[in-house]
């Protein structure tokens, strides 16, 4: 690997348990709006909904009132922060990408 400090999730963002759904994406620390945090989709078309999700795409919660929206950037999706968000807050996306009906 040639970047030894690799990091599934940056240092603002930890995975526990949620109360909206499964696992999800908590502030490690007060995060201030805006805030790019990183990759959450790789386009890749040999994939389901042609995405690869990295931790910070695949841990999302959705969320209509979200702290939170996807960029595209070099055909990739980034997180990006748009509201303040408080130490042990969950990070939330109001989800847009994928068909419900599949």
């Amino acid at each position: 690997m040639k970047n030894k400090n690799y990091r599934p999730l940056p240092v603002w963002v930890t995975i526990k348990n949620s109360d909206i759904e499964g696992l999800g994406l908590f502030a490690t620390k007060d995060i201030k709006a805006p805030l790019e945090l990183g990759i959450t989709h790789v386009v890749n078309e040999k994939f389901e909904d042609g995405l690869i999700r990295t931790p910070l795409g695949g841990f999302i919660n959705h969320s209509t009132s979200s702290n939170c929206e996807l960029i595209d950037h070099l055909e990739n999706k980034y997180l990006r922060v748009i509201k303040d968000i408080e130490e042990g807050e969950e990070l939330t996306l109001t989800y847009n990408i994928y068909d419900p009906t599949k």
